[in-house]
């Protein structure tokens, strides 16, 4: 696996070094040095390949990170492990820079012991890690500490501890989406899909187990249409699409996926604090929340007529938030006049483009801009290639119709029920890459 990591400042001096097998010698620290912290040519590439020698390097502020392999290894594996070092280190003494790392060199070589052992991964999670490295060393430990440690290393729960105890006991689930979008100037959809995550705030005392149910159409196929009545009366599920068809999705490592299998529910020991439940990706049935109409037509050589008419497409009870729209103008523009009825535009001339700025806009509504573009005469004859019109926005709606149909909390040891915690649910949807050609 990994050979050798190492640590430079921006001068290219090693600051950590780390040697994990033979076949890496001390000569690979300077290699790295010359080729690529002191090349001549900026060294875009991740990878760097000298004299059989594979280096793979991220940099942080002026802090370069790079492991190093002689083996066919997976790339992709290497700089998870290297992304997860940063997150690790900047638990134990943030920001990353030579000065931290210089006050921290036996805090990061007692990091590394644990964190890879022979060149292999091993625990790379920052709350087991806490357990038992602190700031100055390995801490001596109690045998219930111990016993505590040689679970959650073990893999039993790693992601929470026990003796947890809150007040109040409150669940925070946020659905964010966004939405990706390629339209032409015809209102044809060329591409579509949207991009899901479900972000918790678990505020829970003890060893609590959730149960999470959506609205799947797998997992709505499997219960039938007469269980999913029966618990949306129950939870008093808003009305929206009965179900969404999953591309694929990927789940936080406390999902039981053995009863996701076999049950098809979604069941889970939280972990304390905020984390990631789940993410998704679906590509059918997606309610677009703009539609952009646009309209260009080049008068002569010399003058462009530009209309862009902004239709939401959504109840009008809700309203769009952070609303934006980028109308791209030609390299050899010299003036723009911008007239809009709503909201603010103005022409960015370092951009090259028209943007349009509007804080709210409710649903079922309609904005139009014009504009009337002066250009210059050059000596190009190359055509304008007329670059897609961009949007960004905030929506209070997930626009792949996801819907949280029931989150039910279990703990069995401590004195209190899933009626005694207090749950919110927000969806959000934002916009990705949402573009139309005009």
């Amino acid at each position: 696996m990994i050979g050798g990591l190492f640590i430079y400042n921006h001068k290219g001096e090693v600051l950590i070094s780390r040697v994990y097998r033979d076949d890496i010698g001390r000569n690979a620290v300077d290699a790295f040095r010359v080729n690529v912290i002191h090349a001549r040519q900026q060294v875009r590439s991740p990878v760097t390949n000298i004299a059989r020698t594979s280096f793979f390097h991220i940099k942080r502020s002026n802090i370069w990170l790079a492991a190093v392999t002689k083996q066919n290894v997976n790339a992709a594996m290497v700089f998870e492990f290297l992304l997860k070092m940063v997150e690790v280190m900047q638990s134990y003494f943030g920001k990353i820079t030579e000065e931290n790392v210089k006050n921290n060199f036996v805090l990061i070589y007692e990091i590394l012991d644990e964190i890879l052992d022979f060149g292999y991964p091993q625990n790379t999670d920052t709350g087991i890690l806490k357990t038992f490295i602190t700031q100055q060393g390995v801490k001596s430990q109690s045998k219930e500490e111990t016993s505590q440690i040689t679970s959650q290393v073990t893999g039993q729960i790693g992601w929470r501890r026990e003796g947890i105890k809150y007040r109040r006991n409150e669940l925070f689930l946020d659905v964010l989406e966004s939405v990706n979008l390629l339209m032409s100037p015809q209102g044809q959809v060329l591409s579509a899909h949207v991009a899901g995550r479900i972000v918790m705030k678990s505020y829970l005392s003890g060893m609590p187990e959730c149960k999470f149910g959506i609205n799947d159409k797998v997992l709505m196929d499997t219960r039938g249409r007469s269980n999913m009545d029966e618990s949306s009366s129950r939870t008093g599920a808003t009305s929206g699409k009965s179900s969404i068809a999953i591309d694929d999705c990927q789940f936080h490592q406390c999902v039981k996926l053995s009863k996701f299998e076999t049950e098809h529910s979604i069941s889970f020991i939280p972990p304390d604090g905020e984390f990631e439940l789940m993410k998704y990706r679906t590509t059918k049935d997606i309610s677009l929340p703009f539609r952009v109409i646009p309209l260009v037509r080049e008068v002569g050589r010399s003058k462009m007529e530009v209309k862009v008419v902004v239709k939401s497409n959504f109840k009008p009870s809700l309203l769009a938030q952070k609303v934006e729209v980028r109308i791209p103008t030609p390299l050899n523009t010299s003036g723009v006049q911008v007239i809009c009825m709503k909201g603010r535009a103005k022409y960015k001339a370092s951009e090259n483009a028209i943007v349009w700025k509007i804080k709210r806009m409710g649903g079922m509504k309609e904005c139009q801009l014009s504009a009337e573009i002066e250009l210059l005469n050059t000596s190009d004859k190359k055509k304008w290639t007329r670059p897609p019109i961009s949007m960004n926005f905030e929506v209070p709606f997930a626009p792949s119709g996801f819907k949280v149909r029931y989150l039910k909390v279990f703990e069995p040891k401590l004195n209190y029920s899933d009626h005694d915690v207090i749950k919110w649910v927000r969806y959000i949807g934002r916009s990705g890459h949402y573009e139309t050609r005009c």
